[in-house]
């Protein structure tokens, strides 16, 4: 474990032993330490903060957690990147009930759905704006996909896309058992 990873430990701990469990109190944590305001945490706030919970960084470490957890490129941390990075770890009951739904959806096997995909399992039919005609059932399909879908939405899901969206509903499910019988009821597993 490098220095990055221990210090995504100790802040998750942190948050957890503070109450800050689940997506809505790590929410809330990172707007405390957003003292800008400009909803994106930068090297400087996050050390700050940091530092407020024990964990003194240097500015050099600081920037090393940020440019790790960047996923965007953009120098800076927002919302969704915080979150992903402080998420615990799913236990293999759910990670394979994710999968089990993932294969469910991608139908010629190939590791990413498609529109296609669900064209053989869902219908649109029945959406409101497709009975009223201003979508087409492609499109509420392919709307349906951009739940899943990275922030570049490419009309593809693959498996780390589905999983990346279902740790974050994972995070404020409390029990294994919770978690995978919603799953198995959600996609009639």
């Amino acid at each position: 474990m490098d220095a990055v990873d221990a210090t995504v430990e100790k802040l998750r701990a942190q948050c957890l032993s503070r109450g800050a469990s689940g997506i809505q109190g790590l929410a809330r944590f990172f707007r405390r330490l957003d003292r800008d305001r400009s909803r994106s945490l930068d090297a400087r706030e996050l050390q700050g903060g940091l530092a407020e919970l024990g964990l003194a960084l240097d500015m050099a470490e600081a920037e090393g957690v940020c440019k790790r957890w960047d996923r965007d490129g953009s120098g800076t941390l927002d919302l969704e990147e915080f979150l992903r990075a402080l998420r615990p770890p799913m236990s293999q009951a759910r990670e394979e009930v994710i999968a089990a739904a993932f294969a469910k959806l991608d139908r010629n096997g190939d590791g990413v759905v498609t529109v296609d995909d669900l064209q053989g399992v869902y219908s649109g039919r029945a959406h409101p704006k497709v009975r009223s005609g201003q979508w087409t059932e492609e499109e509420v399909l392919r709307r349906f996909l951009d739940n899943f879908d990275s922030s570049e939405k490419d009309g593809q899901v693959t498996l780390a896309e589905f999983q990346d969206y279902y740790s974050g509903v994972s995070a404020s499910v409390d029990t294994d058992e919770e978690f995978v019988a919603m799953m198995t009821s959600a996609w009639r597993l």
